[in-house]
């Protein structure tokens, strides 16, 4: 034992770096059971009891080229695992909803500091796969399942801020539709099943009344159609889909909006900079040409028809049904200067349909995405008082994200099988928007997001790739390499 301590000064130097930064990361964790893992670290620099590189003396030119990738290999395997798990990930925007801010085709580094890394659910996972490999099974084992902690960060969420998140109603999923969400896809088919025999004007002015019947029908049409929808799986919080949007309200907030216009506790929220909305745009006759588009900074796959005028409304009379309406998103910077193009004939914000659905979908609070709430936002301890009328509000939260049994009997609300008038709310939610304020399936649609899902903060954007674009006519945008990615 004593000739293995004879190391010389290089070999305890690097041991006590790493045994420091390993203890530091202990420190932070908050478990003690990772110091077993300490001798490891002494006998890997000093003691050498485990032969870890008895591959080096093979004379095997073959097996030593294998073994030296190996090493390599699994080294960076678990450096990876470790920095991605609580340092920083790689995020890709793969839709507009905050265009204009943050581009599709932008790759992000995510801070996983900012707001404190959490404590895997799911530990025994593969690095840099979200939740399956791409011949398409899980990379992920669901046992051991750890409960949510999340370690100190530099901050927390402050309302603005652009998140990272887990997408919360990805719990459920039907492998081959991802879009919509499946709360939503079996609204979407349970509705349309009985719509063929209850006018949709009945259907949609009664929803609490069908609910059952829409749900039942919706279920049994996703599981029954494996070659349209797949197997449908369950996915814990931390191998569900990564969103990316906006908070634009904290916990204790009560949230409105108004003709578009957010509201927080009665006071009007500026937009941000790069906020758009759709808007209807038709020309006198004038073709709108790539080179308009690309001016503007509308790609491709945002440049639309118009597939709805809401009957019997003024404001859209002035449109001519038998000529291209064009449905596009812009800023308000770039609606002022198309409005007062001289072949613009007629332009008006769109309006949403009045079938859209938005949170809570089984609702009947006549909200849409322009014109939503008054909405209070839950925090932790705070307590609200249950109705058969707002439960919809909080029925996804107490039942799925804190976990307790829910149903309702004979017009009373039973938790946990006890009746209750109340619910104490066991954790923060945050409500969040894109900033392309009508291309965005947000919290305006699937509710809240609750703090264990909550992933990290992009810090800046490390390449951005044009899909509209060749790789010898602009795909690489490298005026947004560098940028933050907290704008």
């Amino acid at each position: 034992m004593k000739d293995r301590l004879k190391k010389d000064f290089k070999s305890w130097l690097k041991f006590g770096i790493w045994a420091v930064v390993y203890i530091l990361f202990i420190v932070w964790v908050g478990n003690l059971w990772w110091l077993l893992l300490l001798p490891l670290i002494f006998d890997l620099f000093i003691t050498r009891f485990i032969p870890w590189d008895f591959w080096k003396k093979t004379k095997n030119r073959a097996l030593y080229t294998i073994f030296s990738w190996l090493d390599a290999i699994i080294f960076a395997l678990i450096a990876v695992y470790f920095i991605n798990l609580y340092l920083f990930q790689n995020y890709q925007i793969p839709t507009s909803s905050l265009e204009k801010t943050l581009l599709v085709g932008d790759f992000l580094f995510v801070s996983k500091a900012s707001y404190g890394p959490r404590v895997p659910n799911t530990p025994l996972s593969a690095p840099l796969v979200q939740h399956t490999f791409p011949w398409g099974t899980k990379s992920y084992i669901e046992t051991p399942q750890w409960e949510y902690r999340r370690l100190k960060g530099f901050g927390k969420v402050k309302r603005g801020d652009i998140v990272v998140f887990n997408f919360p109603t990805g719990d459920t999923v039907p492998t081959r539709v991802n879009n919509p969400d499946y709360y939503t896809l079996v609204f979407k088919e349970g509705i349309e099943v009985l719509a063929q025999s209850i006018s949709p004007n009945e259907l949609f002015a009664n929803l609490p009344k069908y609910k059952d019947r829409i749900y039942k029908i919706g279920r049994d049409i996703v599981f029954s159609n494996k070659n349209i929808f797949g197997d449908v799986v369950w996915r814990p919080v931390d191998r569900r889909e990564n969103y990316v949007k906006r908070c634009v309200a904290l916990p204790g907030d009560t949230l409105q909006i108004i003709n578009n216009q957010i509201h927080i506790d009665g006071k009007i929220e500026n937009d941000y900079p790069n906020v758009q909305y759709n808007y209807y745009v038709q020309t006198d006759g004038t073709p709108l040409t790539d080179t308009f588009f690309d001016k503007l900074g509308i790609s491709k796959d945002d440049r639309q028809y118009a597939s709805y005028l809401p009957e019997n409304d003024s404001v859209f009379a002035g449109f001519d049904t038998s000529r291209e309406i064009w449905d596009l998103p812009m800023t308000k910077e770039v609606f002022e200067k198309v409005k007062r193009l001289s072949y613009i004939s007629k332009i008006e914000i769109k309006p949403a349909h009045k079938y859209d659905r938005v949170f809570p979908i089984f609702a009947n609070y006549n909200w849409t995405r322009d014109n939503f709430g008054p909405l209070v936002i839950p925090k932790k301890g705070a307590t609200v008082q249950l109705t058969i009328d707002n439960l919809p509000i909080y029925e996804h939260i107490i039942r799925n994200y804190e976990r307790n049994s829910l149903e309702v009997v004979n017009q009373q609300i039973m938790i946990n099988g006890a009746k209750a008038d109340n619910y104490a709310f066991k954790m923060d939610y945050y409500f969040m928007m894109g900033d392309n304020r009508h291309n965005s399936a947000d919290s305006r649609y699937w509710g809240f997001v609750p703090e264990d899902h909550i992933v990290g903060q992009p810090i800046f954007v490390w390449l951005s790739l044009d899909k509209d674009k060749g790789w010898f006519s602009g795909k690489i945008r490298f005026n947004r390499i560098g940028k933050s990615g907290k704008r």
